[in-house]
Formats: C-alpha cells, structure tokens, sequence
C-alpha cells in the first residue's frame, strides 16, 4: 500500500510540474505588463511617448509596423538599469502621407513598438532585449490569443519580434545607431 500512495503522490507532482513549465508564458506575464508600465513611464518623462512627445520627420514604412515610421535610439533607466531604448512610432493606414502624419499625428498613430535592453541575464538568448507594442493610450496591445506583447515577445516562435530581428545583427536592423549611441 505504502508504495501505491508514494507513486500516486510523484505522479501528482509530475503532473504539477509538467502543468507549471507548460503554463509559463515568455511573455504576457504579469511581471511583463508591469515593467512595460514602467517603461512607458519613462518613454512619457522622456517626451518619447504621450501627449508632449517629440516629433521628427517620419519615413516610409512597411508591414507590421507602419506605412510611416519615426524611431528614436537613446537610453532608459528603469530601477536603476540604464539600457539601449529604441522607440518606433507606427502611423496609418496605408497611403497615409508624411504631410498627413507631420500635421496630426495622434490622428495616425497606430501603435509605439519598443525595445529596451534588459540587465545582463534577462534574456541572453536575445541580448536580453525587452519587447513591446503599445497602443497610443499606453495599454499595450494583444495578439490574437488575447495575451499583452511585452516581455520576450513571441520568444521560441516562428514569427513575431524575436523571429524577424534574430535576423540581422543584435536583433536591431539599424545596428549603426546603437554603436553610434555608445
């Protein structure tokens, strides 16, 4: 009987543990959404983000960002972590025009998209870049299983953030201007 209930009580725990790594998500967390607050906190005392955001002149864009972008390479500190912070702003829809955005553009603007390098460790799969797309209002956006895009976004996918810029060098397609900012 004694050796019934120990093999009951390790498949109970098996099963614990198989069911607690399958519900780890590696991103969407609520840790995530959390440091993504505080990340835009940032992004907003910056003028990166918000209703007194810094404007540029925006480009060309193309699918999933926008049909016109303006990025942003600089740093950010959050609990007293200074990392590289790419911020692009997303304007629509399509056949949106520079002058249309340049002359409102809350009107146009989609989505901010966001990289922030992360302490050492956090992801070095990634170069420990933390990941999110957030709606002008600063909530973030979902994807279509309802979860929030930040955190390791679509990490182990194969598509998303971490697929398309595992592509090109330290994950950022204009790599000159994060060696330009150092």
């Amino acid at each position: 009987m004694k050796r019934f209930i120990t093999g009951l009580a390790l498949a109970g725990s098996l099963s614990i543990t198989a069911a607690t790594a399958q519900d780890m998500k590696p991103f969407g967390t609520d840790h995530d959404i959390e440091y993504a607050a505080l990340l835009w906190d940032v992004m907003n005392a910056s003028n990166l983000a918000g209703p007194n955001a810094i404007q540029t002149y925006p480009y060309a864009g193309m699918a999933p960002h926008g049909m016109m972008l303006e990025t942003f390479y600089t740093t950010g500190t959050i609990n007293g972590h200074t990392g590289d912070l790419i911020v692009k702003r997303n304007y629509g829809p399509e056949g949106v025009s520079e002058a249309e955005v340049l002359m409102d553009p809350a009107k146009h603007l989609g989505a901010v998209t966001v990289m922030f390098r992360r302490e050492a460790g956090y992801d070095d799969d990634n170069q420990d870049w933390f990941w999110a797309k957030f709606l002008p209002d600063g909530s973030l956006d979902k994807n279509a299983g309802g979860m929030e895009l930040a955190g390791r976004v679509a990490k182990g996918a194969d598509a998303g953030c971490i697929a398309c810029h595992s592509n090109v060098d330290d994950y950022v397609f204009t790599s000159d201007a994060i060696t330009m900012m150092k």
